[in-house]
């Protein structure tokens, strides 16, 4: 028999919209959650910048308030 393990879920703000992930998620988790590569945004969260090579280790919780803005190429 197979035990199937249920992450419980929290519920953040994402540019303005809600959104929900698993608990224990980091941002860059989330980043990757939205299609976007995390070595190609820029992210806000709680009204303070998380840099870049911390967003693996920056945990999600419930009620983050959080801005992700993604680089785009083109000339």
């Amino acid at each position: 028999m197979t035990q199937t393990i249920t992450r419980a879920l929290i519920t953040l703000t994402l540019n303005g919209e809600p959104h929900r992930i698993a608990d224990g998620s980091s941002v860059a988790d989330l980043v990757r959650d939205i299609g976007l590569d995390p070595k190609k945004v820029a992210v806000e969260r709680n009204l303070e910048i998380v840099p870049r090579s911390t967003l693996a280790d920056v945990m999600l919780a419930d009620g983050d308030n959080l801005e992700i803005v993604h680089f785009v190429g083109g000339g």
